[in-house]
This record gives C-alpha cells, structure tokens and sequence, in this order.
C-alpha cells in the first residue's frame, strides 16, 4: 500500500524470542518486561491483573450479547465491510484476513485466503466470536478497542500462547463525541509479517468512515443550538445545552459560570466543544441518554457541584432528540423538575485502581498511589509526577484519569492538573489571588489552581 492505498508484502520474520522469553516471565507473575513494547507491556497487564485471562485459553469464546447500536454504527458497519471487501483479495494473496468486529469485539465478518479463514476458524477467529481484550487477551481487535491509532501485535506480543503463531494489526473506529469505540478493522497474518503499509492503510479507512460521523456531529450540534435558542426565548433559568458526552454546546451567561466555559460562543463542532471538568453532570448526561433511549419523554433531575459554588446546585436534564435520534441534553439550573437520578447513578464509578501504570523507555512501571504526587496533561499525553521521577502515564487521557481516581484521594484542579489531596505541603496565594499547591517531594513542583477549581479544593481540604 505505497500510497496507503495498496499492501505490499514484507519478509516473514516474527523476531519474538525475546518477547516470548519476556512473555513467559510475566504469565509466572514477573512485572519488569524490558524488550517488550510498552504498549503491549500494559495489555498484558491488564489481561493478568484486571481481566485474569486464561494465558493458556486456545480459543476465543462466543459472543454472548447483541450489543445495542445507534444508526452511525450500521453506517460504520456498512463503510468498513466495503474497505474490508475492497482490501480482502490482496490480503488473501498474502495468507492473510480480514475482519470487521462491534464495539464488544464480536466478529460480524470476515475475507481473505480460504486456507487461513480456515486455520483461523481452529481458534473462533471468525464471526459470532468475541475477541475483546478482557476474553481473548492482548489480539489486534481487543487491544484496539483500549487504545487510538492502529494497534499490531505480533506473534508472542499476544497473551493466549495458542495466537502465537499470528501477526495481526487493528484500528477502532470511534464515536466523534463520546470517543467509544464502534467497531474495529483488522487485519491477520499466520506465521508471517503483515505488509509494511498495513498500519498506515488502517489508519487511512479509519479516517475515512469517521467523515460521515463529523458531519452528523457538526449537524447534531448546530441542531442542539437551535433548541437551546427556543427555550432560552421563553425560560428565565441559567440553560445550557451539552452533548451526550456532557460537553457543552452553548451556554448562558449564568450557567457558563457554573460550568467554567466561555458565555454564548456556541462549539458545534464535536472537537472544540467545552469540557466543563465535572464529573457529575457527565455522569448525569449518560444516565439521560439511557433513560431517553427508552422513553423519549423522560425529564430528570439532581444536584450537581458547579464551578464557583460552595453548596450543591439542582438540575434539570431534558434530553433533545433529531429524526429519532438522541443528540443532547438541555440542562436548566436552579430547578428540579422531572425524575430524580438515583443516587447510585450519581456516584456511579468502576473500581478504583489499586495501582497506576507508567511507562520509562521500554519498561512498564507500576505505582503505588501513594507515589504519585500530581498527572498533568500535556499535549496527547498524560504525565505523572512521582517518587520515581516524571514518567507517562499508560492513561489515554486526563478525564479517564481523574474519574478513576476522584474517590481514593485525588481531585482535579485545573483543566491540566489531577492532584493527590496527600501529597500537598502548601498553598501559596499569588499577588492577584491566584492559588499554587507546592507539593512534597524533593523538588518542591507548584501546580496552579483555577478560579473555577478553587471552591472544590476549599471544600475537600476543609478550609
């Protein structure tokens, strides 16, 4: 694929001796890895500590559930069996596979060389299966659904020995607005390298089928301002209207203080839209967008902490709809109309981790809570000040990291900067009444707070 359009074949050599000698180590319950890709180092991770795959599993199992999908899953669905096909005889020619999985990393289809379909079908690599990382283990379709950007794992790279003998490459497809994955392309060699020019195609297709979902999304948010518009010209309450991510669209001026984002500057466009830092309203926005799924006349309401208050701040959520289709919420403050959110909803969070993982060069590193004094968000990476030096966090982004981490002694305190409440020595007060955390540790590092963050940081440091 010279021009990401064709594949060219490479030499067949998998080069995994180390890796499978570092493979073993860590199935026997060793943590350092050196020689493995950090990428890979943090799926084998959270196939041993969190999903506890079978390392010795030789097949992939059924896939249990239809998951649920909105109509831009059956146009992502559609868009990738057309690049699939259109690919499939030139994979073929090189012994390999093509395939196309959802979200839950269950097969929909498959092409390529019958003799390898078939060796593939020994392993359930073929429709109705689920290759999901937290089944099957480190495999191009699951380990892409965890990450961005195309994802090959190569021979002793996965973490079920019996896929050792493949070499396959995937990409998720993702939502525009949510950034969940929809559905993932792949393709698989056995025994042999994928072409050079696999990574960059997949990347290519990728992109591609996502066209259509940043123009419904442009559409969905020209469409949520409008019925931000109609409602503001008849209601006197602070209104803002935010996506079903809970990112704002639009905004009052009052309800643009309370949500810490720019008043009246609509953000149609799902990559500049306003990321208010609260993680009840994005938790709030979700459970709309489930109860709205069923019941399109659903209005609910609770208590959110907005930015600049010291006391909790009521809500009402009222989902909008376009042709069918959820695209947003209305968001009133000061009022309490509608259902109330369950309290477990409101608080709702996966198990906090025991421990953070990092990375220094080719090493994968595992932290202690405790060890980390502050994350901070730097460009399309996410870094951790630690007992061990700065290192990256394996986090894809600030936001996952905080609300892993908002209830064992973290809090965010700037759109950059994930505290930990512990590791604070010292609150200095610039000469505009700016705040700076020094934090412990040998190099006495300054974190900024923001104006909007300050009522948060008073309140869970008691002062």
């Amino acid at each position: 694929m010279r021009d990401a359009h064709r594949l060219e074949p490479t030499s067949a050599n998998l080069g995994s001796g180390t890796v499978l000698a570092a493979w073993e180590r860590f199935v026997q319950g060793e943590d350092q890895v050196p020689g493995v890709r950090p990428l890979v180092a943090i799926s084998w991770h959270r196939c041993r500590e969190q999903y506890r795959v079978d390392p010795h599993l030789t097949e992939a199992p059924v896939a249990v559930a239809e998951p649920d999908h909105t109509p831009e899953h059956d146009v992502v669905f559609a868009e990738l069996g057309f690049r699939a096909a259109a690919v499939a005889h030139e994979v073929g020619n090189l012994g390999g596979v093509v395939t196309v999985t959802d979200a839950t990393g269950r097969i929909l289809a498959e092409w390529g060389d019958q003799t390898t379909l078939a060796r593939a079908g020994d392993s359930n690599l073929a429709p109705w299966f689920c290759w999901s990382e937290c089944v099957a283990g480190t495999n191009g379709m699951g380990t892409a659904l965890e990450t961005h950007g195309p994802v090959p794992i190569r021979g002793a790279e996965h973490w079920c020995q019996a896929f050792h003998d493949w070499v396959c490459a995937g990409i998720a497809v993702r939502d525009v607005v949510t950034r969940e994955p929809i559905a993932v392309l792949n393709i698989g060699c056995w025994r042999s390298r994928l072409p050079a020019s696999t990574e960059s195609w997949l990347a290519n297709a990728a992109t591609m089928t996502q066209y259509p979902l940043k123009r419904r999304a442009r559409d969905s948010g020209a469409e949520l301002v409008a019925a931000y518009t109609q409602v503001r010209a008849r209601s006197g309450a602070a209104l803002a209207a935010v996506d079903i991510a809970g990112k704002v669209v639009i905004a009052d001026d009052m309800a643009s203080v309370l949500l810490g984002v720019p008043a009246y500057t609509p953000a149609v466009d799902p990559t500049l839209r306003w990321n208010p830092g609260l993680p009840e309203l994005i938790t709030a926005a979700r459970y709309a967008a489930r109860q709205a799924a069923h019941n399109p006349d659903w209005v609910g309401s609770t208590q959110i902490f907005a930015h600049l208050a010291d006391e909790p701040t009521s809500i009402s959520i009222r989902p909008v709809f376009s042709s069918g289709h959820l695209i947003g919420n209305l968001v009133s403050f000061g009022a309490s109309d509608g259902a109330q959110l369950p309290q477990a909803e409101k608080s709702a969070h996966s198990e906090p981790p025991h421990r953070l993982v990092a990375t220094r060069d080719n090493r994968m590193v595992l932290l202690r809570l405790p060890e980390v004094s502050f994350a901070e968000s730097q460009g399309n990476n996410v870094w951790l000040s630690t007992d061990q030096g700065r290192l990256r966090s394996a986090s894809l982004s600030l936001d996952k990291l905080d609300s892993e981490l908002a209830d064992v002694g973290f809090l965010r305190v700037h759109r950059r900067y994930v505290v930990n409440l512990s590791r604070i020595r010292e609150i200095e007060r610039g000469p505009k009444g700016e705040l700076y955390l020094v934090m412990d540790g040998r190099t006495n590092e300054r974190v900024p707070v923001s104006r909007r963050n300050a009522p948060a940081l008073r309140r869970a440091l008691a002062i």
